[in-house]
């Protein structure tokens, strides 16, 4: 059980990721500015971050330093993915995704925190779907998908996403978070808010280069 058994450290979680998301939207923008050379290097920072946070949970503890250096070399490498859909789609397509993200993310997080169910039994199948995720998104690399298995993976993609939505507002609302370990809840809907956005992103391309 956490320190806190309560929800009280919530609003603090959701300023932190709010401001992650404001400093991911300035790295975005920075990416303007970053030779291309530079991207796979801080793509490179970005997974070496991702995989220190995977051996930190045990300890529960990240600092706010960590948080917002991530979330502005995240936003530095988004940079070439929402500038090539918005060469390639229209800037239209990157507006929807980003409102139909919001709205997605909004409406599973009041209802995480709303049910009365614990719904901790869902970490072990998303673990599982992600992990699967990541493979297909390698083997995608070597041996590209059609347009309809991108769209099918995308669409996997979006649910897998919006299962840690619901799981990591249901377990704030149920085990609680600590002070401590509010800069690591923060990444964690960061991660599943970013994630989102890029699998809808991918989504509504394709279905947009269909028409």
């Amino acid at each position: 059980m956490y320190a806190y058994s309560d929800s009280s450290m919530m609003p603090s979680v959701m300023r932190t990721f709010a401001f992650s998301l404001a400093i991911a939207f300035i790295g975005t923008m920075a990416g303007v500015f970053v030779p291309p050379a530079l991207f796979l290097p801080l793509i490179i920072i970005e997974l070496a971050m991702l995989i220190g946070v995977f051996f930190l949970r045990k300890k529960k503890a990240i600092s706010y330093a960590f948080l917002y250096a991530f979330t502005f070399i995240s936003g530095m490498t988004m940079y070439p993915v929402i500038a090539h859909y918005i060469a390639v789609s229209g800037a239209n397509v990157v507006i929807n995704a980003l409102g139909a993200t919001t709205v997605v993310f909004t409406g599973l997080a009041i209802y995480a925190t709303k049910t009365k169910r614990d719904l901790s039994f869902l970490g072990g199948m998303l673990m599982a779907a992600l992990l699967a995720l990541i493979a297909v998104g390698i083997f995608n690399w070597i041996w590209p998908l059609s347009s309809t298995g991108m769209m099918a993976y995308s669409f996997i993609g979006i649910l897998v996403f919006s299962g840690y939505v619901l799981f990591d507002f249901n377990r704030m609302k149920h085990y609680g978070v600590s002070p401590e370990e509010v800069p690591l809840m923060a990444l964690n809907l960061y991660l599943d808010f970013i994630n989102l956005f890029l699998y809808i992103l991918r989504f509504f391309g394709i279905l947009s280069s269909n028409d």
